[in-house]
């Protein structure tokens, strides 16, 4: 289930050097535009608290998080959805992901050039959301020209199709992306082939300094990007991404007592990670034994069946039933023979919706 996540941002906001935190490498983080030229792609495990409560209690030979990819793409500039700065590139980069981490520069620092000249949170968002806007639009204008006569002949499909560009279309020219439209689910399974670039959901990054990052609500810049992201119903997490690469080259007992020190609870790229991991429907369900525990992502709404094949396909081919238990259940009992003296474990079949937590043991027959 590979999903990735793509960040984005004006140059020199902070995106490589996020990235270099991702994947604990050295991507090149130059002071100037364009320094990344092609797409990065770094997989990351998902923190997770409940994993480390299981190897606390199994000391499992084998430990394994689920992960999440993220895909670094190089800084989008004024004119990209025209093809200005390598904007045809970076815009079909942006178009093979799932969702959008767009990082903002929420700091000053005279030895770090602007590519405005100035830092305007605000201002920087609009930029890029507009130039996304604009490739829809072009998408959305070149569909239009395809099926219009067809439309015209009363054809339902094609007249249903329509009435969705329409819209589409006029959000856009509005500078409002696709995915503030509101559309039921007949007419999202309509656009889902076009590859819109504002249709996909976004994080909203605030990349300040290390000496703000502590507190952020007394950034101002912060608080602007937070009211925006608010206004259209998006995240918002604030972040050093300086701090952050100096804290993926520690281990987890360093890198709590730097937190700690730093007054902070969980660090920005965790946020991000997890933030992103949600955002996409993403949920996880945990096999757990002396000999491994592991960590196994499904979307929400599959059923047990689908998630048993997601171990391996004959375990879907020959599903009997799953045996399950709830995380809050297992720290509770804290073991299989006190969950089955308080009917704790329940057998589910092939319709049992699988939730977030669940820790499971399938029976199949092949």
């Amino acid at each position: 289930m590979a999903l990735t996540a793509g960040i984005v941002g004006l140059p020199n906001v902070g995106k490589s050097t996020l990235f270099n935190a991702i994947t604990n490498s050295q991507v090149l983080a130059e002071n100037y535009p364009f320094a990344t030229i092609s797409p990065n792609v770094g997989v990351v495990e998902v923190p997770d608290e409940r994993m480390e409560e299981f190897v606390k209690f199994y000391n499992p030979k084998k430990t394994i998080y689920t992960t999440f990819e993220f895909t670094d793409i190089a800084g989008l500039v004024k004119g990209a959805s025209k093809g200005e700065g390598l904007g045809n590139q970076f815009l079909a980069n942006i178009r093979e992901t799932d969702a959008i981490v767009h990082v903002v520069r929420c700091f000053d620092d005279d030895n770090i050039e602007h590519v405005e000249g100035s830092v305007d949170p605000v201002r920087d968002i609009e930029e890029i959301n507009l130039e996304l806007c604009l490739a829809d639009l072009d998408s959305i204008v070149s569909r239009i020209g395809r099926i219009a006569k067809k439309a015209q002949t009363k054809d339902k499909d094609a007249m249903r199709e329509m009435d969705v560009l329409s819209r589409l279309k006029d959000a856009l020219e509005a500078g409002r992306p696709v995915r503030l439209v509101e559309l039921n689910k007949d007419e999202k399974a309509i656009i889902r082939g076009y590859g819109l670039l504002t249709a996909k959901p976004v994080i909203y990054v605030a990349n300040m300094s290390d000496e703000e990052i502590a507190d952020p609500e007394n950034n101002s810049y912060f608080q602007k990007v937070r009211d925006f992201a608010a206004g259209e119903g998006s995240e918002c997490i604030a972040i050093c991404a300086k701090i952050e690469e100096e804290l993926s080259g520690l281990d987890k007992e360093e890198k709590k007592a730097f937190l700690e020190d730093l007054g902070i609870r969980q660090s920005g790229l965790d946020q991000i990670i997890q933030a992103a991991y949600h955002l996409l429907g993403l949920r996880t369900f945990f096999t757990v034994g002396e000999p491994e525990c592991r960590a196994w992502t499904f979307r929400e709404g599959m059923k047990a069946p689908q998630c048993a094949g997601i171990i391996h396909t004959d375990f879907e081919k020959g599903f009997i039933r799953a045996e399950i238990y709830s995380y809050e259940d297992f720290m509770e009992y804290h073991s299989e023979a006190a969950l089955k003296e308080h009917g704790r474990i329940r057998l589910e079949g092939k319709e049992y919706l699988m939730k977030d937590g669940d820790i499971v043991f399938f029976r199949f027959n092949v």
